[in-house]
């Protein structure tokens, strides 16, 4: 697999889980995403230190690593070769769960069937485990939301952040039209996973809930992530701006 077909396929697995972003058009369809935030935990095989190898392949090299306990996560930035998007990598640490919602959660991965352990397409190709029932959704949702979150998705891209300045509009414009197509933006930012750095204006669009089919064929309305707008406070460095997304002070040395 090649880069480009590995970030088409997180692309079209996106905006399957998220058809309201899919449907906008407040920007040119081939605009490129400043990065995207895949989810995933440190269990074999979709731990971040199994993934790496597999990104590096690909061209991407680890940038940083940052350190965030409050949110239960270890997050790594990887940059393509090129002007491509950007990889966030976040990882749950599961020992931040307490007992029964860490083994419920490592039960449903253990149940992974082994064809879906393999391959460079592991963050692309769906929940690689069976639905987990209402319950146990509950179960790990109020443990840790993350945790909800993958059980019923996998490890897969949570969001897309888009940088006002590469779409050509500022951010107050974009978020006005947005508002408009029926995405209301938060400011809090813890809102998208993990905290973001001052250094760059923020806001977080949670997509529509959707309704999902549970292991027991009950249904039930929730949220399954959204898509995040960034922008730089000061124009004049050369970095990108998905350098400055997370704070400097929770970034830890890369072993």
């Amino acid at each position: 697999m090649q880069r480009e077909e590995f970030l088409q396929q997180l692309w079209l697995d996106y905006i399957h889980h998220h058809p309201d972003v899919g449907a906008l058009r407040l920007w040119p369809m081939n605009a490129p995403a400043e990065y995207l935030t895949l989810l995933t935990l440190n269990l074999a095989p979709f731990a971040a230190n199994d993934l790496l190898p597999t990104f590096g392949h690909l061209g991407y090299r680890p940038m940083h690593r940052y350190a965030m306990a409050d949110r239960g996560l270890l997050v790594s930035l990887l940059a393509p070769p090129d002007d491509g998007p950007w990889l966030v990598v976040a990882e749950l640490q599961l020992r931040t769960l307490s007992k029964q919602p860490r083994e419920r959660l490592a039960d449903l991965v253990g149940n992974t069937h082994p064809r879906d352990t393999r391959g460079k397409n592991l963050l692309c190709r769906g929940r690689p485990w069976a639905m987990p029932d209402w319950e146990s959704y509950r179960l790990l949702d109020d443990a840790h939301p993350l945790a909800g979150w993958l059980a019923v998705m996998g490890p897969s891209v949570h969001h897309a952040g888009f940088d006002c300045e590469r779409l050509g509009k500022e951010l107050g414009a974009l978020d006005a039209e947005l508002s408009t197509a029926g995405l209301a933006g938060s400011e809090d930012r813890h809102h998208g996973i993990f905290p973001v750095s001052p250094l760059l204006q923020y806001r977080f669009y949670p997509t529509c809930s959707r309704r999902l089919a549970f292991a027991e064929g009950d249904e039930h309305r929730i949220g399954l992530g959204g898509l995040a707008l960034v922008q730089k406070r000061l124009s004049g460095d050369h970095e990108r701006t998905v350098e400055l997304l997370l704070p400097h002070h929770t970034r830890c040395e890369i072993t």
